[in-house]
């Protein structure tokens, strides 16, 4: 435990003295353990004081985990001067039964169609720097109910604009739930993070949509993410004033196929493979203001075939190079759904109330961004040390320890470095020679 609380202090004043304890006791047990992270296998790895009564007790004490997040990475993983992003996405669990707190069919995008289990929202803070991103709040979206429709018909108005109606500034829209959530989400954590100052909010292109831009500016950001690849684009009109009527605001129609060879910024040829980018400032019938448009096509000069990718920003300010780097960084927050899930316990709990469940999520992203302060010190050695062998050396402390208690006798500092260089071997995928300055 030597290494955690010092960590750990950080967040010292946000939980009891006794939670803080239990919990240090779970992190040191999730970073040795092996197998599925439930309770009953977190009690099998906890030292003295973290019996399986006492988990159940912790993991339903009131946590509040966008402050713990926050507390962590401030104390730990910013650097001032830094450049940081807001990258959001959805992660969907998948669950059995019907007794987990916030169950329902949620899409998930790993099985390509909706599932049964429970989902979240979660924001990350992206370092643009050291390309990594570091979770800073989760809130759970709960499954609607099924609406029903009106009774009676409906009347269906005629084509044409109705005789005598006028222009008015675009409606703010409906949100949907997944919008709702990230509202939500976004008024806590701007107030917790602005000293960062950050500007910009990375969706995928789920979230490419008016709705999503209009939520964004309502807090101060601007949204980056991408369009349907046959997206219907406008250039602004430049022609002259009509005679009569308004001047109209939608001129030509982007065509995919022949972009203009003036909004053409960089040629890249690698192989048989050769990218075009382009940016542009466009309209669409779907957004009130102008945006900041990247096309990056793709060629392949063997087959002569040809695919692009089209993203945008609110920001016309922002940069072509800088746009389509911002989006890549987006990808940064599945890693973190990926560490969760596979290493943390995500995609394993088995807690059903909603104290548990929300403890169950938080903690999970809790060990992303403590792991990832833990391998700093490792990965000035070792660029390619991963959590696996984090956890190998962590397994191999306890190992190391519960063999010396086992012993009638003190060993010989020599023995117990031997012993301890190959305990660290054990389930590491970095050559042993990683793990000798350890011992």
């Amino acid at each position: 435990m030597p290494d955690i609380i010092p960590i750990t202090t950080c967040f010292a004043r946000l939980m009891t003295t006794t939670d803080l304890k239990r919990l240090r006791q779970i992190v040191l047990a999730m970073l040795c353990m092996t197998g599925r992270v439930t309770m009953v296998g977190l009690s099998r790895w906890t030292q003295k004081g973290g019996s399986y009564r006492t988990l159940q007790r912790w993991f339903v004490s009131r946590v509040e985990w966008g402050a713990v997040l926050w507390a962590v990475v401030e104390a730990h993983l910013i650097h001032a001067g830094g450049m940081y992003l807001l990258a959001v996405d959805e992660v969907v669990v998948s669950k059995a039964g019907k007794m987990t707190h916030g169950v329902g069919r949620f899409y998930s995008s790993i099985a390509g169609r909706p599932i049964g289990g429970v989902s979240f929202v979660a924001a990350s803070l992206v370092d643009v720097g050291q390309r990594r991103s570091y979770p800073v709040q989760v809130e759970q979206r709960l499954p609607r109910p099924k609406a029903t429709a009106p009774a009676g018909e409906t009347v269906k108005r005629g084509r044409g604009r109705p005789k005598g109606s006028k222009n008015h500034a675009k409606s703010a829209p409906l949100l949907s739930a997944e919008l709702m959530v990230l509202d939500g989400l976004l008024c806590g954590l701007l107030k917790r993070i602005g000293v960062l100052q950050v500007k910009h909010l990375v969706m995928d292109g789920f979230f490419g949509n008016y709705p999503t831009t209009w939520l964004a500016a309502q807090h101060g950001l601007h949204l980056i993410s991408k369009l349907r690849h046959n997206a219907v684009l406008f250039f602004p009109y430049t022609g002259p004033k009509p005679r009569r009527g308004p001047t109209p605001r939608y001129g030509q129609r982007l065509d995919y196929r022949a972009l203009p060879l003036d909004a053409r910024t960089s040629v890249v040829s690698e192989g048989h493979f050769v990218t075009e980018t382009y940016v542009l400032t466009l309209l669409h019938k779907d957004f009130s203001d102008p945006l900041n448009v990247v096309v990056i096509a793709k060629t392949d000069t063997r087959s002569r075939k040809r695919s692009h990718v089209v993203l945008f920003s609110t920001d016309l300010s922002l940069s072509p190079a800088h746009l389509a780097d911002y989006y890549a960084l987006r990808f940064q927050i599945e890693f973190n759904f990926r560490d969760a899930k596979q290493y943390f316990g995500l995609e394993d709990f088995m807690n059903v109330s909603q104290p548990a469940v929300t403890n169950a999520v938080g903690l999970s992203f809790l060990m992303v961004n403590l792991s990832a302060i833990l391998l700093q010190a490792h990965r000035a050695d070792s660029t390619d040390f991963s959590i696996l062998d984090l956890k190998a050396l962590f397994r191999a402390r306890r190992y190391l320890h519960e063999t010396i208690i086992a012993l009638p006798e003190p060993l010989p500092p020599n023995i117990i470095s031997s012993i301890w260089y190959r305990f660290t071997a054990l389930g590491a995928i970095r050559p042993l020679d990683n793990f000798r300055n350890a011992a």
